[in-house]
């Protein structure tokens, strides 16, 4: 199923982190504030603090689901769209009241299996839309975590939003250095703090991650940083291609499905704003993994200048091959 075709229902935010990163602080902050929403958790914790059970004593708001049968991200996509779809079930029988769901994932996971299934399964795409995914970093140990760890580094790389917890433990430098690091790993995901899980609920939930309209934001730092693909030997890594000249379509489209086919595995997330001869439309392009989808947005401004940009992320991607490989599409190459 194309994600253009989703037709968008419930919202569901990923929340991930490496172990002790303070996740369960967040959703405990999330599940308590006064926000209206009625939130139901699918959390699959093992060897960390559980979703605090006094929520439930506290409020009826919000219901609480937890799966007893293993990982979420490991048991790949049958188990997560059979508790989606019992949830539904349950919804639609009126024995739980629900409006957005928030899946956390356990710290060791890569979120790639998580968000596949909102755009593979039907049966959950048809009901749910993934409306982002939230990674929290420990600033005292986040830079072992992702020295140690390749399913961290993944963590990073799927973001939409980064929340860098226990800044109080380290020095401005030390955190500032931690800040220059994600950045060459995610410029998409903006970066904020978050103490003992305070945060604005508006940097949590509806942010449209993966709406095709969505603008493409990239911290104007990535793009002066030197030497800002990666850093410490990180794998996951990114870059930024550019062009004030056009796509030709159907060079565009081969080539892309090489690259998707080759490197699928190893593209996380990756973004773009293309421009294509023969429209006056912006178009939207957008994928996880080998699953890409586009669609023409609004057409360029008056005051605009046509150009492509698509941020790539993905772990130990051969940049140069894909920059030349893209060149090779557009309208003026040999």
């Amino acid at each position: 199923m194309d994600v253009t075709d989703m037709v968008p229902q419930i919202p569901v935010t990923v929340l991930t982190g490496f172990l002790g990163s303070g996740k369960t602080t967040l959703l405990n902050r999330i599940l308590r504030e006064d926000h209206g929403h009625k939130i139901a958790v699918v959390e699959n914790e093992f060897g960390e603090e559980n979703v605090d059970s006094t929520v439930l004593v506290q409020t009826d708001k919000e219901q609480i689901v937890q799966m007893s049968n293993g990982c979420i991200c490991c048991t790949i996509r049958g188990d997560l769209s059979r508790v989606m779809t019992d949830l539904r079930h349950r919804r639609d029988r009126g024995e739980i009241e629900f409006d957005r769901v928030i899946i956390e994932t356990t710290g060791v996971a890569n979120p790639g299996p998580v968000a596949q299934t909102f755009f593979m399964d039907d049966a959950v795409a048809a009901f749910y839309r993934l409306d982002g995914v939230i990674t929290l970093v420990d600033a005292k140990f986040g830079n072992d975590s992702l020295d140690k760890e390749l399913e961290a580094q993944a963590q990073v790389g799927f973001a939409d939003r980064i929340f860098l917890t226990k800044g109080d433990l380290v020095s401005t430098e030390e955190l500032e250095a931690l800040r220059t690091r994600l950045r060459a790993m995610n410029p998409r995901a903006p970066i904020k703090e978050a103490h003992m899980g305070e945060v604005e609920i508006a940097d949590v939930l509806d942010i449209e991650g993966f709406n095709l309209n969505d603008i493409l934001d990239v911290d104007p730092q990535f793009l002066t940083d030197v030497g800002h693909h990666h850093h410490h030997g990180d794998e996951i890594g990114s870059f930024i291609f550019t062009s004030y000249t056009p796509f030709d379509a159907f060079r565009l489209e081969r080539f892309w499905g090489t690259i998707t086919q080759v490197y699928g595995p190893d593209l996380l997330r990756y973004k773009g704003i293309l421009y294509i001869e023969g429209t006056d439309r912006k178009m939207i392009t957008q994928g996880v993994h080998m699953l890409v989808a586009a669609d023409l947005a609004d057409p360029w401004g008056p005051d605009e200048r046509p150009m492509t940009k698509i941020v790539f992320i993905g772990r130990n991607l051969p940049e140069e091959a894909i920059i030349t490989g893209l060149e090779t599409c557009l309208v003026d190459a040999p």
